[in-house]
């Protein structure tokens, strides 16, 4: 029995590299955050409050929304483009939402970028999240305008695939970084 060859469209493909490159970038700064940990006395400052409520519900959103954008994807697979249009803007306001818990969060802490070791690299780690979610809600609502268009349906949704990938990689990423930050103290 012969096999055939199933590539991969070169949306996905690429999608798929830089989410590769993108995990190294991650990787790093988890390995910075626990390696600066590991040779300090008391890594918290003393004092230092951050919100582990308001982290969970965002946690919870992001989640919600991997499970809305999973629901897309097979949606417009199946050329249900009113219900994967429907999914891709929940997942949309998935992502707004955390956008929010994420700025409150900061602007509730007691601590800045500049207070110390562990205030800079909280801020670069979830700042760093925070904007790959920003660039995840862009795509969102570019795929969510543009899924009718003759260019997504001649690919056959490689769009909402590529996007897919990217945003399930945004929600994986934060279970690292929530539980670096806001569960192993």
């Amino acid at each position: 029995m012969r096999s055939v060859a199933i590539r991969a469209h070169p949306l996905v493909f690429g999608v798929v590299v830089f989410l590769a490159s993108e995990s190294m970038l991650f990787a790093g700064l988890l390995a910075a955050w626990y390696d600066l940990r590991g040779l300090t006395g008391q890594w918290m400052p003393s004092g230092t409050r951050i919100d582990l409520g308001l982290a969970t519900f965002g946690t919870v959103l992001l989640g919600a929304g991997s499970v809305t954008m999973g629901i897309a994807q097979v949606a417009a697979a199946r050329r249900r483009r009113r219900i994967a249009r429907a999914m891709l803007v929940l997942t949309l306001f998935c992502a707004l939402g955390f956008v929010y818990t994420a700025l409150r969060d900061w602007s509730l802490a007691n601590f800045q970028i500049s207070s110390s070791a562990y205030g800079t690299l909280f801020y670069v780690l979830t700042g760093t999240h925070l904007a790959h979610v920003i660039a995840g809600a862009v795509l969102l609502t570019a795929v969510t305008l543009f899924l009718g268009r003759p260019a997504f349906t001649r690919d056959d949704t490689a769009g909402v695939e590529a996007i897919a990938y990217y945003w399930h990689f945004v929600f994986v990423v934060w279970l690292a970084v929530y539980a670096t930050i806001y569960l192993i103290r």
